[in-house]
């Protein structure tokens, strides 16, 4: 008897319980579900929501294994004073197995944590309400490891992911219901709640400070973090393309998200409006910041200099400009469903992180804060959006009749 069988026996036991979502959701992981939609016509597809979910993990998978050999390459450069300006991408020194498993130490526990604690809130919910299992949280558990420090404490971490889903998500209906972006909703509530651990110089390389002996010696802050404070750039263009950066687990490297943005919109599930519209919002805005300060509105003194004057295309490949634009910013839940609507929804977005990033410097990463508010504003956009098409066919039809 095949595993398929047995499921579809064990099924039946299940049938009309309180357990039965549970059970059907680990079934229906594994296989696609036995019922078909009779009489009437639909859509025939091989897709479903957790094959969809799937692939979304198949492009993150990429940027959560550099994230452990960059956690580990960061703290052996720290502790040794070994950082390598300009590295290639095939460099040994970057990929061996030491670097890989002290990042792996330090990554895989938030995996597993965000995972544990986020899907048993979910089979608590469906078995609560009597709901099928919602798979959106497949996605969000992966994200939200890669967009928080290395060294965060995991209880912060459960705290904040139970916070996300039973807040974030659940209080609106669940999947498919939810106004904000469930990952960002964690970080957001992860940088208010704590935020010397979102925010801080010593939070983004492993141990490196304390192991290093001396409070001083090494900074594990990030280039925002440095520009903020109108300190040089120590980075090549190189190590921001690539990643060789600190930051947080899985954005350092725009390259990696360079190629899973090609994934999604090879495969129909990332919108490529949402992406291009918030590169050229961050570019936009970037390039007025660098006629400002080349007409000397701003002078070097100024706390704002730092990151104004920094060449505006060099803000895509720094923070997590990158990683937000493409996984986040693109949720089909959150953001604006028409076409005219996510051009406008993207390049606002890109325009507000870059604003925020150069006018907050006690917080230089504004990407999170504008998703989450253009969350807000997509229902809003989508109805003007729609109206105004509303508006031109009935000229056009006055003008037909007149």
């Amino acid at each position: 008897m095949s595993l398929k069988q047995k499921l579809d026996n064990l099924k039946k036991k299940y049938e009309g319980t309180k357990m039965a979502p549970l059970f059907n959701g680990f079934h229906t992981f594994l296989y696609m579900p036995n019922e078909t939609t009779h009489g009437g016509t639909h859509v025939k597809s091989a897709d479903d929501l957790k094959r969809t979910m799937n692939t979304v993990i198949m492009a993150l998978v990429p940027c959560l294994i550099f994230g452990m050999f960059n956690a580990g390459y960061q703290h052996n450069a720290a502790i040794n004073d070994s950082f390598v300006s300009g590295m290639s991408f095939f460099s040994t020194d970057f990929w061996n197995l030491d670097n890989l498993l002290i990042g792996a130490i330090k990554i895989l526990p938030l995996v597993i944590v965000s995972y544990v604690v986020g899907l048993a809130i979910e089979f608590v919910f469906c078995i609560i309400k009597g709901h099928e299992i919602e798979e959106g949280y497949l996605v969000t558990g992966m994200l939200v490891p890669l967009i928080v420090p290395v060294d965060l404490p995991l209880w912060m971490l459960a705290v904040a992911v139970a916070f996300g889903v039973v807040i974030g998500k659940e209080v609106f209906g669940g999947t498919g219901m939810n106004i904000l972006n469930p990952a960002l909703t964690i970080r957001a509530f992860l940088f208010f709640a704590y935020p010397t651990w979102m925010s801080g110089d010593k939070v983004w390389i492993h141990e490196a400070v304390e192991r290093a002996g001396t409070a001083d010696a090494i900074s594990g802050e990030t280039i925002l973090g440095s520009l903020a404070q109108s300190q040089p750039l120590n980075y090549s263009v190189s190590d921001m393309f690539f990643g060789f950066i600190p930051g947080s687990v899985g954005e350092t490297s725009t390259f990696l998200i360079l190629l899973g943005a090609l994934f999604l919109i090879f495969a129909k599930i990332g919108s490529w409006r949402v992406m291009l519209s918030s590169v050229i919002g961050a570019l936009v805005m970037g390039f007025i910041f660098n006629q400002v300060v080349d007409m000397g509105w701003i002078t070097e003194t100024s706390k704002f200099y730092g990151l104004m004057s920094l060449d505006f295309w060099k803000h895509l490949m720094i923070g997590g400009f990158a990683f937000g634009a493409v996984y986040m910013a693109t949720d089909p839940v959150t953001a604006a469903q028409t076409i005219k609507g996510k051009w406008i929804y993207g390049f606002l977005i890109g325009f507000i992180s870059i604003m925020i990033r150069v006018f907050n410097p006690a917080y230089p990463e504004g990407v999170m804060l504008a998703i989450l508010l253009m969350n807000v504003f997509a229902p809003t956009i989508d109805h003007y959006v729609v109206q105004g098409n509303v508006k031109k066919r009935l000229k056009r039809l006055k003008a037909k009749t007149a």
